[in-house]
């Protein structure tokens, strides 16, 4: 059996992780995951794909979700009082994969600070309250922008294979904040038995397998300093992880199918398994 040895949540998509002992899970996955959204000229999302600074941002939620802080080197703490849309209709129109959302825009001061941070025009933007977004996969569910399902698990088995094939190979090792994982485990002798997991009770919650975890540009970014430094891990994950359709899989994507308390050390127990997943990337 697995047990929960990491959980991060991630704030601001793109943005730094903020790590947690224990967190109440929520239909759209860790508590404030992917609430908000840092966006562009005309509402277009920003990511590390593009904008890899975003690494270097570090988001503090306090007072449940009521406020934000945004820190980043060399530049002076941001703290705001989020406006969480509840007594306004006025919605900013963004976009996130050609998929039109409506949000609530956090004002010019977080404008100003982000447009400064990453040296180009942005806006901060968080998900409105009627955010209905369902998220595809073998087990449908929703979140707030994050790429597609809200919890995304890693095994630590599954990260020491490839850090053994790196090694192998002469290449250095990269750490595990590359992968950006919400969920990670610790127990199974293999790699990769969450892509067969299929439903999951974790603490006083329970998920269902959604879909393979396909990796991107992401994961080349320094995580630390937010510049780029692949090529790896992609090069070597292409060696042995291409799925059915292009692209890699590293990890897997979970749904939330009930609710509950999680922390570090409760048992990650699989009560379904299934195939590898190949067939759902």
């Amino acid at each position: 059996m697995a047990t929960v040895i990491g959980l991060t949540s991630y704030p601001v998509k793109g943005c730094a992780g903020v790590p947690a002992t224990e967190a109440e899970l929520t239909p759209a996955g860790l508590p404030h995951d992917r609430s908000f959204l840092v966006v562009g000229p005309g509402g277009v999302f920003r990511s590390q794909r593009r904008d890899p600074r975003l690494a270097v941002i570090r988001p503090e939620v306090g007072a449940g979700g009521a406020v934000l802080a945004l820190s980043a080197p060399g530049m002076e703490t941001l703290r705001l009082d989020v406006d969480l849309g509840h007594g306004s209709l006025s919605r900013a129109e963004v976009e996130m994969f050609g998929t039109p959302y409506r949000a609530v825009d956090q004002g010019d001061r977080a404008a100003e600070w982000l447009s400064r941070a990453l040296g180009a025009a942005s806006r901060l933007v968080r998900a409105a309250p009627e955010h209905d977004r369902v998220t595809d996969g073998l087990t449908p569910g929703t979140s707030g922008f994050a790429d597609s399902s809200p919890v995304h698990v890693l095994s630590r088995a599954t990260f020491d294979d490839l850090t053994r094939r790196l090694a192998a190979a002469g290449r250095p090792a990269v750490p595990m904040d590359r992968f950006r994982p919400n969920i990670v485990v610790e127990g199974w002798d293999a790699p990769h038995q969450e892509d067969r997991a299929r439903r999951v009770t974790v603490g006083g919650g329970e998920l269902g397998f959604a879909k393979l975890a396909i990796r991107c540009a992401v994961t080349l970014v320094d995580q630390r300093t937010g510049g780029k430094a692949g090529p790896e891990p992609l090069r070597t994950l292409a060696t042995y992880r291409r799925v059915p359709g292009g692209g890699v899989a590293f990890g897997s994507k979970f749904s939330v199918l009930g609710t509950g308390k999680v922390a570090v050390g409760d048992a990650f127990e699989v009560t379904e398994w299934g195939t590898d997943g190949s067939d759902t990337a």
